[in-house]
């Protein structure tokens, strides 16, 4: 382990002589300027542990130089103890305003002085510890979002005759918030948008773990025969995937108290329906072609909370130009600096605009909901999953 470094900085050589001495016997490595700019010369090529400041000095006084350095991110978490003759306690309270550690009048006991470097140089350490745990910290959540990431499509689905588009914005490095679109096994269109209680860490592991069992589920063919006797319809299939996911999730992780909202729905491509369950989710939206606005009921009780709950689903027609509009809560209840709430009706009128290009429809939202929010903090995860049939 290498010996502190403590730069002394006066303009009178006979104090830095004599700082040293003391230092260099209690192992202390020391450095010296005898003004203000050779002492910030230093801190950039030395990157002392601490600084012993003196205040009357010329080119720069004591003030200043303690000014630059804690005005500066790379030089303020090194601790300064000014140490100086002028005693004027107008001087004190100055330096210590300004950032300084301690503030020692001279002449000085040697021993204060001692015990002063002490507890700077502890305090310092245990900055130093906290910063490292905080740099360690951002790096596992960058690795927790790049991985979570694996988690969200990386293409939707190209169907004839179908366009699909989605937008998602984590709140956080990682989120709760979860949407997914694939066909399944007999060429049907599966559409997912959940949101998991919570933020940070915790909620961004459940949401793997929701996503994941309704994917397993349902695009497992194995799994609904060992589950059924014969071929499901489209409810008793969206009631298998969120009645498995449920019955775990309450199950396995009672403990946790961790549940999501989940808006999930089979478009049947052939058919022209959407049979679907909303569970505590935003309730969705479906626009025809001649603008008509049609809200989703809520279907049963959100996931993950109440083993065996029912899960009934609705099947409804899905026709040409249809356009399907699933969302998370984060949409709405964003937050402008007035704390006023998007809300659904600003959703609604968009939509009454009559663009209904998904692609073009979700960079309006985008664009619409970002100006709102302004200077504002984004406080919750925002995810949009847009479907329409063309033809």
């Amino acid at each position: 382990m290498s010996l502190p470094k403590i730069l002394i900085v006066d303009d009178e050589p006979f104090n830095i002589d004599y700082l040293e001495q003391e230092l260099e016997e209690s192992k202390f490595i020391t450095l010296a300027a005898t003004d203000g700019q050779e002492a910030l010369d230093q801190v950039q090529a030395e990157s002392p542990d601490l600084i012993l400041l003196d205040i009357m000095m010329p080119i720069m006084d004591g003030f200043e130089v303690l000014a630059r350095l804690k005005a500066d991110p790379t030089t303020r978490d090194i601790p300064v103890i000014i140490i100086s003759a002028d005693n004027n306690m107008h001087s004190v309270v100055k330096g210590i305003q300004l950032g300084a550690e301690d503030y020692l009048p001279k002449p000085f006991e040697p021993t204060l002085l001692h015990a002063r470097i002490s507890s700077s140089l502890v305090k310092k350490n245990l900055r130093d510890l906290q910063k490292l745990y905080l740099k360690s910290l951002e790096r596992e959540l960058e690795i927790g979002r790049d991985i979570q990431k694996g988690f969200l499509p990386a293409q939707l689905p190209q169907v004839d005759g179908w366009q699909i588009a989605a937008y998602f914005k984590a709140a956080r490095e990682v989120s709760g918030d979860f949407y997914d679109a694939y066909l399944l096994p007999d060429g049907n269109l599966m559409c997912v948008v959940g949101d998991v209680c919570g933020k940070g860490v915790g909620a961004a592991l459940f949401m793997t773990l929701f996503r994941s069992l309704i994917r397993a589920t349902s695009t497992t063919e194995a799994f609904s025969e060992v589950q059924s006797a014969g071929p499901l319809t489209h409810a008793e299939r969206l009631a298998q995937i969120i009645s498995f996911t449920n019955n775990y999730v309450a199950t396995t992780h009672y403990s946790a108290s961790m549940f999501a909202t989940v808006f999930i729905g089979i478009i049947d491509l052939s058919n022209n329906t959407l049979t679907y369950l909303c569970c505590g989710n935003e309730h969705p939206v479906v626009v025809s072609q001649g603008g008509e606005i049609t809200t989703l009921q809520t279907t049963g009780p959100i996931v993950g909370i109440i083993p065996d709950a029912p899960f009934p689903a609705i099947e409804i027609p899905f026709n040409k130009n249809n356009l399907l509009l699933a969302f998370s809560d984060g949409l709405t209840d964003a937050l402008n600096p007035e704390v006023e709430a998007f809300g659904r009706e600003r959703l609604l009128s968009i939509l009454k605009e009559g663009d209904t290009n998904p692609a073009a429809l979700i960079s309006i939202l985008e664009e619409r909901v970002h100006q709102f929010i302004g200077p504002a903090d984004q406080f919750d995860d925002i995810t949009v999953l847009v479907v329409k049939r063309d033809a």
